[in-house]
Formats: C-alpha cells, sequence, structure tokens
C-alpha cells in the first residue's frame, strides 16, 4: 500500500510537470508563428474624451463573438495617482474601472478587495480573469488585451466610476470633488478560418460531427419511467491520432436543455504497435471547458479518459471544447516504449435530453418554459412571466405553484420543478425579482442558474433559508424574508436563459403546501429605491445595453437607496443650521432700514428669506416653489447683496446707483441662470462690487472737484495750481473720514471666515460650513454698511450757491 501511494504521488507529481512544460512549450511556440496565420479586425470602437463627473458613472458594453481570437483595450485617462496616492484616497472620490462577465459591474455592492494597479503600465489580463468582477484604480495609461484562451466568447462590460460606495447615489447638496476625462480603443480581432482558433488562429480546432441516435430508457437505478433522446458526437478515427506530449482540440455545441455529457474514447492503441505496448499505462487527459478553449492551467472540467469517461452534469447550452493531452508515463520515467510515436483512439461524445416539458435526473420533474409580458407603460424590458396559459391573479404577476409542480417521487426523495425565462439581449442592466409567498411556513429551496440547469452543486444564485442562501455574493439581495414569503433580487442579470429550480422537500410526504404563489419579474430599479429616491434609465457607450440606476434623496444611498446615511434626527439638525442660519440677513437689513436704504433692505430681507425657502427644499423638509426657481432666487439675491454692499459704501447720487444697480441685476441674473454653483462666481461677485465700487468714487470725485459754473480753462488753472502733494493728502484725510476702520477690520474679518468655510465644504459637512458661510457672510455684509459714516454733504452747497449769485449778478446786469 505505502509502494502504491509514492507511486501514484510520484505520477502525479510528473504529469503536472508535464502539462505545465507542454503549456509553456505551446505558448512560446504560438508568439514564434505570430504573423503566419490570418485574422481580421470584427469590430473597431473608439471612444472619444468623456468627462465623468463626480459620483458618474459609464459603462462600455464588447460583444466577443465565438470566432474571436483576441481583444485589446487601450485607455489613457486624466487621472494621475500612482501606488502610494491611490492607497490614501478614499474609495468615495476614488477614480475606479471595473470589469465584469455578461453583465455590468456594481461596485456599490462589492465588498472584495480593491487591486491596486501602477500608472503608466500594462494591466496584466489574467488579474482580471481571477474575478471578473473586480476592480482597480483608474490608471493614466492602461493596455491589456485577452484571448479566447483566457476569456469566453460571450459580452464583457467595464465601467468607469468616479468614486464608488453608498454615497456615490446619495443626494448631494454641493459637490467640491473632481472630475476626470478618458478616451479609450477597443478592437475585436477574429480569425478568418472556423477551424483555426487561438490567440494567433494556429490551433486547429476538429468539429466534432453530431446525429441523434434515438431514445434511452434512462440509466442508473431507475430506469424506464420517461424516454430519453440521445446526441452523439464522433470524431474521425484516422486523424484522432497526435504525438506522445501533443494537445488535440474539439468543439461541438449542445442546442437544448441536457441533462448529462459524458466524454469518453474508444479503441485507444499505440502506433506504431508494439508487442510489450500496453494502452493501459497512457495517459489521456482531457480539458472540457465552456466558450473558450481549454488549457491545462485553465479549464471547467478535467480527467483522464483512459480511466474513465468524463462525465458533466447539467452542461451549459452552447459551445463547448475539448482538449486532450496524451503521453505515455512509462517513456517519461525511463520505460521501455520509446518507440512509441503517436496516440490513436475514437473520441466519443454523448449529450442526453429529456423530452419537452422534462428535466432533472431521470428526466423525472416538470419543466416550463415562461412567457414573456411586457409591462405596460414602462421602460424598455420591464416585464414578468408566467406560465404559457397560466392564470393571473387580478392584475399582477403572480400564478399559483399548485398546478405546477412535479409530483414524482422516488423512494421519498425529494422533487424539482424547473422554469425557464429568456433576458433578452440588452437588458443587462435590469434586476431579476423572484418572490413565493405561502399561507402556511414553506417548504422549499430555490436555485437559479443561467445558461443550465441547477442542481445542489451545480447553480449561480440559492436560498434554502434565511440564514442559507447567496448571501455572499454581492449580485444577490434578499429582502423581507420569513417563513412564508422569500423575495430576492439578482441585480443586473445576465443576458440568456435562466433556469429557476424549485427543490420540494419531502419531509412531511405531502406536497401541498397550502395556497403557493410565485412572481417571476424583469424590474428596473430594485425595490423600487425602497421609496428613498428615483429610478433612472441610461444607455452604455455603445448604445446597445439599457441599464436602470436609483437616484437616492439627500439622506439615504446604496444601490437601492436602502442605507441610511443621514438620521432622522440628523435631518433635522441640519434643517434647522442650514434655515436658521440665514436669520443673520436681520442685521443688515436692520441697518439699511435705519439709514433709509430702502433698495438695499429690500434686497437683504428677500436674500435671506429666498435662502432660507431654498435650504428648506434641498434638505427636503418643504418646498414652496420648484426647486428650480428656488436655487435661481437664492443665488441671485446673494450676488446682488454682495455687490450692493459694496455701492452702499459710496456717496454718490441716487440717479446713479440705480444705473449700477440695473447694470449688476442683469449680470448676477445671468451668472445665476447659468451655472449658478461655480466657485469662480464669488470671485467674480466680488470684482464686480470691487469694479462697481470703484465707478462710484470716480463719479463721486469727479462731481465733487469741478465747479459748475467755471468754464475748462478755469478748471485746469485751478488743477495745475493745487500742489499734487495737498490733493493726494486731502485724498487720504477725506478715506480715513469716510469709513469706521474698527467695522472695516470686522468686516474683512467675517468675510475671511466666510471664505475659509467656503473653501472647508464638502459633501459629508456641507450643512456645517455652508451654515457658518451665511452667518458670515451677513455679518460682513453688517460690519461694512457700519463702517460708513454719514455725513452732510456741505460740497454740494457751494456750487448752489455760486450759481444763485451769478444768476442774480446776470440778472442785476440785463435790468441796468
Amino acid at each position: 500500500m505505502a509502494e502504491n501511494s509514492i507511486l501514484c504521488s510520484v505520477s502525479s507529481l510528473i504529469l503536472s510537470i508535464f502539462i505545465l512544460f507542454c503549456c509553456l512549450f505551446g505558448h512560446c511556440n504560438s508568439v514564434e508563428q505570430l504573423g503566419g496565420y490570418d485574422t481580421f479586425t470584427i469590430s473597431s470602437f473608439k471612444y472619444p474624451e468623456t468627462q465623468i463627473r463626480p459620483f458618474d458613472m459609464r459603462y462600455i458594453r464588447v460583444d466577443l463573438p465565438p470566432w474571436f481570437s483576441s481583444m485589446s483595450i487601450a485607455l489613457k485617462s486624466s487621472v494621475n495617482l500612482d501606488i502610494k496616492s491611490a492607497e490614501k484616497v478614499p474609495k468615495s472620490v476614488l477614480p475606479m474601472i471595473c470589469f465584469r462577465d455578461g453583465s455590468l459591474p456594481l461596485p456599490d455592492v462589492s465588498s472584495t478587495s480593491l487591486e491596486v494597479a501602477l500608472s503608466n503600465r500594462s494591466l496584466d489580463g489574467k488579474q482580471v480573469l481571477q474575478n471578473m468582477e473586480q476592480c482597480y484604480p483608474v490608471p493614466r495609461n492602461m493596455t491589456m488585451k485577452l484571448t479566447n484562451e483566457q476569456i469566453s466568447a460571450r459580452v464583457l462590460y467595464f465601467g468607469l466610476f468616479n468614486g464608488v460606495g453608498p454615497t456615490r447615489t446619495q443626494s448631494k447638496m454641493i459637490v467640491r470633488n473632481r472630475a476626470y476625462s478618458f478616451a479609450a480603443n477597443i478592437s475585436v480581432e477574429g480569425c478568418t478560418t472556423p477551424t483555426m482558433q487561438g490567440q494567433y488562429c494556429n490551433q486547429t480546432i476538429e468539429l466534432l460531427s453530431c446525429a441523434r441516435s434515438g431514445n434511452s430508457s434512462g440509466n442508473g437505478s431507475v430506469s424506464g419511467f420517461f424516454n430519453q433522446s440521445m446526441v452523439l458526437c464522433r470524431n474521425n478515427f484516422e486523424t484522432s491520432c497526435h504525438g506522445d506530449g501533443e494537445m488535440k482540440i474539439y468543439s461541438f455545441e449542445i442546442l437544448r436543455i441536457t441533462e448529462s455529457l459524458t466524454i469518453s474514447v474508444q479503441n485507444l492503441r499505440l502506433r506504431p504497435l508494439d508487442s510489450i505496448g500496453n494502452s493501459s499505462r497512457i495517459y489521456l487527459m482531457c480539458f472540457a471547458r465552456y466558450g473558450a478553449m481549454p488549457l491545462a492551467t485553465l479549464h471547467d472540467y478535467s480527467g483522464d479518459l483512459n480511466q474513465s469517461p468524463l462525465v458533466i452534469r447539467f452542461p451549459k447550452v452552447g459551445q463547448w471544447y475539448v482538449s486532450i493531452l496524451a503521453f505515455h508515463l512509462a517513456k517519461e520515467i525511463g520505460g521501455a516504449l520509446s518507440n512509441v510515436s503517436k496516440v490513436c483512439y475514437s473520441l466519443e461524445v454523448q449529450e442526453l435530453e429529456c423530452p419537452l416539458g422534462k428535466a432533472g435526473p431521470n428526466c423525472s420533474s416538470e419543466r416550463y418554459m415562461l412567457q414573456t409580458v411586457l409591462r405596460k407603460y414602462s421602460t424598455p424590458f420591464e416585464s414578468y412571466y408566467l406560465p404559457d396559459g397560466g392564470d393571473v391573479i387580478s392584475d399582477a404577476a403572480n400564478f399559483h405553484l399548485g398546478p405546477l409542480l412535479s409530483n414524482y417521487s422516488v423512494g421519498g426523495l425529494d422533487t424539482w420543478t424547473y422554469f425557464l425565462l429568456d433576458v433578452p439581449r440588452g437588458a443587462a442592466g435590469g434586476n431579476l425579482h423572484v418572490r413565493l409567498t405561502s399561507d402556511r411556513k414553506m417548504n422549499y429551496e430555490i436555485y437559479a442558474r443561467n445558461g443550465g440547469l441547477p442542481s445542489l452543486i451545480n447553480w449561480d444564485y440559492y436560498y434554502v433559508n434565511k440564514t442559507s442562501s447567496s448571501g455572499d455574493s454581492v449580485f444577490f439581495v434578499l429582502y423581507n424574508s420569513s417563513d412564508e414569503k422569500v423575495d430576492f433580487y439578482i441585480l443586473y442579470v445576465k443576458e440568456g436563459i435562466w433556469n429557476i429550480a424549485l427543490r420540494h422537500l419531502n419531509s412531511t410526504g405531502d406536497i401541498s403546501d397550502g395556497q403557493t404563489t410565485m412572481s417571476i419579474s424583469l424590474e428596473r430599479c430594485p425595490k423600487r429605491c425602497s421609496y428613498h429616491g428615483a429610478c433612472k434609465s441610461a444607455l452604455d457607450a455603445s448604445g446597445l445595453t439599457s441599464y436602470s440606476f436609483c437616484a437616492c434623496d439627500r439622506n439615504h444611498g446604496g444601490f437601492d437607496c436602502s442605507i441610511e446615511i443621514v438620521s432622522h434626527q440628523g435631518h433635522l439638525w441640519q434643517s434647522i443650521a442650514l434655515i436658521a442660519s440665514n436669520a443673520a440677513a436681520v442685521l443688515p437689513a436692520f441697518w439699511a432700514l435705519r439709514q433709509k436704504a430702502f433698495a438695499e433692505w429690500v434686497v437683504y430681507t428677500v436674500s435671506g428669506i429666498s435662502s432660507g425657502l431654498y435650504h428648506a427644499c434641498d434638505v427636503g423638509t418643504w418646498c414652496v416653489l420648484s426647486f428650480g426657481v428656488l436655487q435661481f432666487m437664492d443665488f441671485w439675491l446673494s450676488f446682488m447683496a454682495v455687490v450692493s454692499t459694496f455701492i452702499y459704501l459710496t456717496t454718490i447720487d441716487e440717479v446713479f446707483k440705480r444705473a449700477i444697480h440695473t447694470a449688476v441685476a442683469i449680470l448676477t441674473a445671468l451668472m445665476a441662470i447659468t451655472k449658478a454653483t461655480r466657485s469662480s462666481n464669488i470671485i467674480l461677485v466680488m470684482g464686480i462690487g470691487a469694479f462697481g465700487l470703484l465707478v462710484g468714487w470716480l463719479i463721486e470725485f469727479s462731481t465733487k472737484y469741478r465747479s459748475l459754473s467755471c468754464s475748462m480753462d478755469l478748471c485746469l488753472n485751478r488743477l495745475e495750481r493745487w500742489p499734487r502733494r495737498e490733493w493726494l493728502q486731502n485724498l487720504v484725510n477725506t478715506v480715513m473720514k469716510r469709513f469706521r476702520w474698527g467695522f472695516v477690520l470686522a468686516g474683512f474679518i467675517a468675510l475671511a471666515m466666510a471664505a475659509i468655510s467656503w473653501n472647508l465644504e464638502s459633501s459629508q459637512s456641507y450643512w456645517i460650513w455652508h451654515s457658518v458661510w451665511h452667518v458670515a457672510i451677513y455679518s460682513s455684509s453688517f460690519f461694512f454698511l457700519c463702517s460708513k459714516v454719514i455725513t452732510i454733504n456741505s460740497g454740494n452747497r457751494t456750487p448752489t450757491d455760486a450759481n444763485y449769485q451769478l444768476t442774480q449778478q446776470d440778472s442785476l446786469s440785463q435790468g441796468a
């Protein structure tokens, strides 16, 4: 026994080393032969430079037909993150690229660890293949090439995200994160000859010829219950000879739901024949893979066909590939069979099919093809599924399970019932919703699988009870399930045929579980965004796939808006802070009213009221008008309040003030209606206010120091006789006497606080710092208003008296 164990261990080790050597040698040989085989471009897409705003996303779909050889992706972005800085950036603001096979990635529900990709280097395709639902930080430059030896012929999606996590779908009061841009080139190459595949189209594929061979009465311990049909696929015996250590690849297609797939060899022999040749000492390794060429290091199933056939239970419908690697162990360990040059055999593939309407082991279970029923007035692909001719309860998508369940059981075994449904092309952005309800405790288990029948050992998603399900899968979400109710979603479901199986546990011998109904539907947003958001639809970059997503309210986030980000108490405090902080507008409004500056009083009063109403609507408390109108009023009147403060500091006549106010109202209205939330608007408003103040001072200077009664020559002579030093000193004295500089200093301090709070605002702390902004900006206006010294302008009396005296002189002279 010990010797046999040691021999088996040594044989397994030699087998593994030999297979690895063959694969490495074959790969290098393929690279050397590059260029000797014809390929053509199946598709080539160039995505122009596109900007992804904060918390936004873009999806790109790539179709890979069965005859493709390779797919190349070249991506260039404006992201400039190295490995150290990427690890420090929070996920909520980190640019990410995610891959998924067959459907759209959804990183908001993913709990897998992030793989960091270095900028300016190629992203290895093998890393992506380890987990097709993996996410990576967006590199500055990325090149990736996937071959049909690495990935199956299917649909591949990758998504670009500017931040991931629950807060990505949360509605934001303000967004200050950076946007980034990307451009991509995607090309798919194919082989010109169907029988030549591989990365360089240098692998010969032998297509097996298949034919239906009649009915079979079943096999195993239970037989003769239902007739089964068999499809037999074989190769040409004369061409099934290859040298020791060589690999040969075969292909065939499964067209219908199949119970089992058996791969075996017949007539195994060595050539040339040797008197001491023993075919039992030949290792005939078989590697089977669905949709792609199998390798010794990458396959779905494997086995030694010389020992026993390879049996695959419930294989998927579609193209299958089989690789055969033959070698003689005696030759490798120093045996005497050194003259063996070829191994010949006849490959046989048996597909065991059930009759129409039957499925499962021995074709003993019922199978139903569900009919798609489109919903009225719904978005594309939104539908529900019913058995053909099934009864619809009221106007819902439910159907009774009682008449449909399999009632056949052998020896008290559990019974299975299968439901087949089709998710159409382009509907990968939908969510499959499955519900079961009963008036008593249910005794069912649910298994779902794409492309093939599910079983206890082969499924994509399953539900046994509240504690045993596919809860660890990021695309399986369970809602409100109990002993009498099952409710779950398969998120962003893959396209194609889905098989949903009900396993009825035969624990009591009674198949009846009360009145049980089932509902299967394809919906856009799970659970209607939990009634905390709006469901929106969009198309991927190629325009071939429609997908939906939730836009949540201020307090919730997550892919279905079910995560409470802001509690009720927190929402209350945010509402009070953002609304009540506008009461600071009373300070400048009161001072303006006291100084009888009625225009400024109206601006400050209405600005504070409109800001409070806008933030009440923004936090979801109450909207007296539409959000757009309230936002315009808030920003426009805020801009007007800032500029009005500057204009108030001048002492020009009301005629000029009205003219400046009119011009400023037009400019600020244009700013508020076009991108009001731009940060640069603050600088523009300050600049407009400072310019208005400068214009007011120039008007004041020109009117104060010119005499209406003197001519131009007299004015020029007066300016020439006036010493420049004395003029400058008088100007400084006038400015110093014009303001109370203590209030000016307080105004600038409050303005600095407003600028600091503006820079500190973020999506999370917006309500705190924006409330401080309200208090600081209105306080600064109040201090600047108080800084102006109100004096009687005696300079205006002199010209008036002079004009009057001149008029008297003229009248006297005329009288004389």
